[in-house]
């Protein structure tokens, strides 16, 4: 239904570009928030410097088309083993850090990219930013004209130009590598890895005791994030076309660790229902622009108030005693 129904939209024309980026944002901070419900949610590792490997997918992007010719097929396959690498990287130093002391070097870590991206301006552009190239399908390109002998989408299947044709394949890519994360992620949390994430969660002391290598399950829980964080990095750049150091924040960084909070540590479902109210609810807010903020607020105070263990609280598979016969 998730996918059809937009399909629905753009073809009989309901919704135009503006909806169909904001359905593509929503599916990116889904995918951020499934990378960062396995650190946060399952592993219990408080990460507040998500956003940098989000920058990382982003500009790997951007910088690799404008200084390597990379594109966007090769960016969506080397982008995210670059932020794993830097999950890794970020989670040796921190392997002996719980709470707070945690979350304050994760901190550092997303402020210091964030940094980089805007004073190394002669190599990212600083707060300029960097242009990103476009998607393309078997060298397809979705422009009015294309450039050289290449050609451009809606002539090659013979239909009139709309430049929602981007945008809808941006929307297929996503939703496809979306379903495929979560699918995955849900098997992964039923395996050995899954139940050392949960364990490492309740109690590293116990969790250590049974020989379970801690430093494995944590690298292994900031890497896997990282990796989808560099995917939807990639996303975000192609669907916008542009990155800019502002667009990676502390305040992205916040907005990514309230969806893991209000749509329920460790439960993937609502983590999705989380994201797409987050990303929807400002446009339908639009005539409260002035408020959004403050309604934000409310609605974080509500929730932890009425529903502390956020939208779905995540089930843990019961194991019933079968009784025998006599």
């Amino acid at each position: 239904m998730g996918l059809i129904m937009p399909l629905l939209f753009f073809h009989f024309g309901i919704f135009g570009k503006s909806w169909a980026t904001n359905l593509t944002m929503a599916m990116v901070y889904v995918l951020l928030g499934l990378g960062l419900n396995i650190v946060v949610g399952l592993a219990g590792l408080l990460d507040l410097g998500f956003v940098a490997f989000y920058a990382v997918g982003a500009y790997f992007l951007a910088l690799g088309s404008q200084y390597l010719g990379i594109g966007f097929w090769t960016a969506l396959i080397l982008a995210p083993l670059l932020a794993a690498l830097c999950g890794g990287l970020l989670g040796f130093p921190v392997l002996k850090m719980h709470g707070d002391y945690l979350a304050i070097v994760t901190l550092g870590f997303g402020e210091i990219i964030r940094l980089v991206l805007v004073n190394w301006i002669d190599f990212t552009g600083g707060p300029n930013g960097a242009s990103a190239p476009s998607p393309t399908i078997f060298n397809l390109e979705f422009i009015r004209r294309a450039k050289g002998d290449a050609i451009p989408f809606h002539e090659f299947f013979g239909l009139p130009y709309s430049p929602d044709y981007k945008f809808i394949f941006i929307y297929l890519m996503i939703f496809i590598i979306t379903m495929a994360v979560l699918r995955v992620f849900t098997q992964l949390r039923v395996m050995p890895i899954g139940r050392s994430w949960e364990a490492l969660r309740e109690d590293e002391i116990a969790c250590r005791s049974l020989g379970i290598n801690h430093v494995t399950v944590k690298l292994s829980a900031f890497m896997l994030g990282a990796l989808t964080g560099g995917i939807a990095g990639v996303f975000f750049a192609t669907a916008q076309g542009f990155v800019s150091p502002m667009s990676f924040n502390f305040f992205e960084s916040v907005l990514i660790l309230s969806i893991v909070v209000l749509g329920g540590m460790g439960n993937s479902l609502g983590v999705i229902l989380a994201a797409f109210t987050l990303t929807l609810m400002p446009e339908f807010l639009r005539s409260f622009s002035e408020y959004r903020v403050l309604m934000f607020g409310l609605l974080m105070i509500l929730m932890m108030i009425w529903r502390p263990n956020g939208l779905l609280r995540a089930k843990r598979p019961v194991f019933e005693r079968e009784e025998v016969m006599s």
